[in-house]
């Protein structure tokens, strides 16, 4: 059965779509926990950051570094958070491996 990112990617769910290219979309979170909450989504499905695997390094690489180039090109955000969960107890709620980047305000330190 498809995940909700897979089915953003397909078309079958709308979404804005701010990048894509052949590995990885970028889209804005539904329910933003910052002024600026971008989601860098893998193609490939995988479930999560534990079920990754060694053939997955540059994918992984990749999602960060088009996550960045994003929030800097589109909202010149320079500062910003990334928060990767990895299972259900993590808070990670589509089981699909995604990186949330957040800007736009102060955060405390200890997250959450």
């Amino acid at each position: 059965m498809a995940t909700l990112f897979e089915k953003i990617a397909s078309g079958e769910i709308p979404a804005e779509i701010l990048f894509r290219d052949d590995r990885c979309m970028v889209i804005r979170d539904i329910a933003p926990q910052a002024p600026l909450h971008l989601l860098a989504i893998p193609l490939k499905p995988i479930v999560s950051l534990v079920a990754a695997e060694d053939g997955d390094r540059d994918l992984l690489g990749h999602l960060l570094l088009v996550g960045k180039k994003v929030a800097a090109d589109l909202y010149g955000a320079q500062d910003f958070r990334i928060v990767i969960n990895s299972g259900e107890s993590a808070g990670q709620s589509v089981p699909h491996f995604h990186v949330h980047l957040l800007a736009g305000r102060q955060f405390s330190w200890p997250p959450g």
